[in-house]
């Protein structure tokens, strides 16, 4: 049920969405190193990109009674759809807005599936995820460089009684290729 969701929401933001503009990269592709995976970003609006990012990622166990006190890397899919509000005004104080480098706000979405585990003397099993809001920041640089900070807060659901809990998401890595159409510094 969620899955079909969220591929309900996906197709939906890229039909509504589907226009390359002078803003945004066309796609770029990032190894992360913080969170050890990969990384895609595709333009699909003028100020907008689909972010999606496959994983080991570090992130709170929600099966615990104590959520923030358990911090752990699970294999994960996110995936988010970024909408970056001051690339103009980046580009007008003459600001570089190169590999997407500026403030976004985005919807996001995480699949997790961690494998059978003991989580406060109980058996949880099967996949957990969470659906949010997230603001950030992301910088890139010409040597390929590229960090991404975002916070919010997401609604998670799995084999456990749903909560809403604080999302973090840091990327730290390197652009290993790229189709530009960014018209930034």
């Amino acid at each position: 049920m969620h899955r079909s969701l969220f591929i309900g929401m996906l197709l939906f933001y890229l039909g509504s969405y589907a226009q390359y503009g002078k803003n945004c990269e066309i796609r770029q592709m990032k190894l992360n190193l913080f969170n050890p995976g990969l990384e895609y970003e595709m333009g699909v609006g003028v100020n907008s990109t689909l972010d999606v990012r496959v994983a080991w990622q570090a992130a709170l166990e929600p099966a615990s009674s104590e959520p923030y006190d358990n911090l752990d890397f699970f294999p994960a899919i996110t995936a988010q759809y970024r909408y970056y509000h001051n690339f103009n005004g980046r580009y007008h104080r003459r600001r570089s807005i190169y590999g997407n480098s500026g403030n976004y706000i985005a919807p996001a979405v995480a699949l997790f599936s961690p494998g059978d585990r003991v989580v406060d003397g109980n058996l949880v099993e099967g996949v957990h995820g969470y659906g949010g809001l997230v603001y950030g920041i992301q910088r890139s640089y010409n040597s390929g460089l590229s960090f991404s900070i975002d916070a919010g807060a997401g609604y998670y659901v799995g084999p456990f009684k749903g909560a809403i809990l604080p999302v973090v998401n840091i990327s730290l890595g390197w652009i290993i290729s790229e189709k530009r159409w960014c018209v930034g510094l």
